[in-house]
């Protein structure tokens, strides 16, 4: 059985002692702020440091190297180096949001993407957890960590953008979600440039312009980067990339198929 201790009792590292624990991996503790990391990998085949990135570096050099245990870091955007000089790394980022320890378990162990480097270890841990990991080389793991930051933070920034807008006029944001639900659905299924519609699309450029009119001045910067973000999907001409473009014309035969939209497209 494999044995991991995990430095960071944050959000992340409760979510993950959580998940492992449910599929049969021994989280042999948490290490926090003011204890001491000298022997953290001594005992264990694991140590999963889940802090800010900041701080991952002087954490893993807190930590006495063990020959036989690999230390591994939780970040998107940065690679192996920032683990200095022990002898076995890797570096394991879950591709889902972890709002709570309760809800982060359960969400990494529904089948999500993981992008992983270095030893073996981290693509085991994370089909233990049945997710499918993914590899991005060391160079670009910085647009890759940019794109998941879109995918997550962005998106809820855009929608707390909907609901103070919303609140002018009387309405709540619950009244909204079906609407982003279904056209976030429509990009899984279609891809985004299909996916799109709107005033921004067909170039209506009157709407547009009543929109803005409507808008608070405090809100149509944001405005005005969503138009243009539009605009340029609408206008795109250059293909995606073939692995892309080959999953969501596999969605969509799935679906006139009668196959589900959910079926996993990864083969």
């Amino acid at each position: 059985m494999t044995t991991v201790r995990i430095v960071g009792p944050g959000r992340a590292g409760r979510s993950l002692a959580g998940a492992l624990e449910a599929v049969g991996i021994d989280v042999a503790g948490m290490l926090g702020r003011g204890d001491d990391l000298t022997e953290a990998a001594r005992g264990v085949d694991v140590v999963l440091i889940t802090v800010p990135d900041r701080a991952i570096a002087d954490v893993a050099a807190a930590i006495r190297p063990v020959p036989s245990t690999v230390i591994a870091h939780c970040s998107g955007a940065l690679g192996l180096e920032v683990l200095g000089a022990h002898p076995r790394v890797a570096s394991l980022h879950p591709l889902v949001t972890l709002p709570d320890p309760v809800i982060g378990a359960v969400r990494l162990r529904t089948g999500g993407y993981f992008v992983v480097a270095g030893d073996q270890v981290a693509t085991d841990l994370v089909l233990a957890l049945g997710g499918r990991p993914l590899v991005v080389p060391a160079e670009r793991r910085a647009a890759y960590h940019a794109a998941a930051s879109m995918a997550a933070n962005h998106l809820v920034a855009l929608l707390g953008q909907v609901e103070r807008v919303a609140a002018t006029v009387g309405l709540p944001l619950e009244a909204f979600l079906p609407l982003a639900r279904g056209a976030l659905d429509d990009v899984g299924l279609l891809g985004p440039q299909a996916a799109l519609t709107g005033p921004a699309a067909r170039g209506d450029e009157s709407t547009l312009a009543r929109h803005r009119a409507a808008l608070d001045p405090s809100e149509v910067d944001a405005y005005d980067a969503g138009v243009a973000l539009a605009r340029r999907l609408a206008r795109a001409t250059t293909p995606v990339a073939t692995g892309a473009r080959v999953g969501a014309s596999d969605r969509s035969r799935r679906v006139r198929d009668g196959e589900p939209a959910g079926t996993a497209a990864w083969r």
